[in-house]
Order: structure tokens, then C-alpha cells, then sequence
């Protein structure tokens, strides 16, 4: 079957205002508004992008430091997705901010996606891992005031004080899960 779009456009002109969905031979119920309303406004998940860096079976960890979030606790460098920014280029930037190397956006791997939702948290936290198939430069840490020291980690020997949803997403990379919803019902 197919619906022409003049088919549309009458259809339309019939229906400009939204109204009942009535089942045959039931009695109308209540208009229901065509969009979404809400105080807060739409959904908006926070994005947060972590890049993977393995060498040899070891992964780049660094030790966060005077941070409201996991101070003192082992965290892949990561970093949030600024307005107006794609996920790769955000990525590419986190790179060159915290570890001093050169990404290009277009030779990022994504290798999870992390939906996240906190005992404490309503909306969730969308957090995505990336590989960067080839980078530019010595890694090093060139944010000291966030992060303490940056140190390789066998996959199989994380340390103990790593960032639980760091560790669950670790996991799931390993035996080749792209997707987990830690927290959400179901």
C-alpha cells in the first residue's frame, strides 16, 4: 500500500487539531496535547564520552583527584559532550585536553554504550566508550589538578578503587557487549 502525498496533505487538512483516539462505537475520550509538556521540558540524558586505550592487554587508567565525583577512585579519561558538539569530535577534544594526544573524530571505535541509572537519579546518564583506532603523540597528564597520575592496568587486574560503571562497562567490552542499562527496571 501506498499514501500519496496529496493523500497526506488532504488527511491533514481534515485533522488540523489533535483529538480523541475513539475506538469504533466507544464513547470519545480526553484531547490529549500533540506534544510532550512538562515544568523541566524535554528528556535530556547527560552524555558523558570515556576513550579506551589499550596497549599490550593494559588500559589507561587515571586516578581522579579534587573531584566531586569518585575522588581518589581509578576512571578512564572521560570528560562530558559540550553544546553543539558531536560525541567523536567531543572525544577527540577530551583527548587533547587530558591526555595531550591527537584523535581524528572519523577513527573513533564505539565500542559501548552505557545507560545509567543511580539509586538517587531520575533521568539517567548516557556514557559511551570509545577506541581510538590510531592517536598522535605521548600520552601524559596534562590536567594534574584533576587527575593524580594515569597508570596501565591489565584487563584482568583492575584495581580495587576503580569506578563501578568503569568496571561494568570494562566487562561488557570484554566479552563483546556493546549495549548495558545498569539501574533501569527490566
Amino acid at each position: 500500500m501506498s499514501i500519496s502525498s496529496d493523500q497526506l496533505s488532504a488527511a491533514a487538512a481534515d485533522h488540523p487539531e489533535p483529538g480523541p483516539a475513539t475506538a469504533p462505537g466507544a464513547e470519545p475520550g480526553p484531547v490529549l496535547p500533540a506534544t510532550r509538556t512538562s515544568p523541566a521540558g524535554p528528556y535530556r540524558a547527560g552524555i558523558g564520552l570515556h576513550l579506551v586505550i589499550v596497549d599490550d592487554g593494559l588500559v589507561l587508567l587515571g586516578r581522579r583527584r579534587n573531584s566531586s565525583f569518585a575522588d581518589g577512585c581509578w576512571h578512564l579519561p572521560a570528560g562530558h559532550l559540550e553544546p553543539g558538539e558531536s560525541i567523536t569530535a567531543g572525544t577527540a577534544r577530551e583527548a587533547r585536553e587530558e591526555l595531550g594526544i591527537g584523535i581524528d573524530p572519523a577513527g573513533l571505535e564505539l565500542l559501548h554504550v552505557l545507560h545509567q541509572l543511580d539509586a538517587d537519579d531520575t533521568e539517567g546518564r548516557l556514557q559511551l566508550f570509545f577506541r581510538p583506532v590510531v592517536y598522535t603523540g605521548q600520552v601524559s597528564n596534562r590536567e594534574p589538578e584533576k587527575c593524580h597520575e594515569l597508570r596501565w592496568w591489565p584487563l584482568d587486574g583492575l584495581p580495587e578503587q576503580v569506578v563501578p560503571y568503569t568496571a561494568r562497562a570494562l566487562g561488557e567490552i570484554a566479552l563483546g557487549r556493546g549495549l548495558s542499562t545498569p539501574g533501569w527496571p527490566g
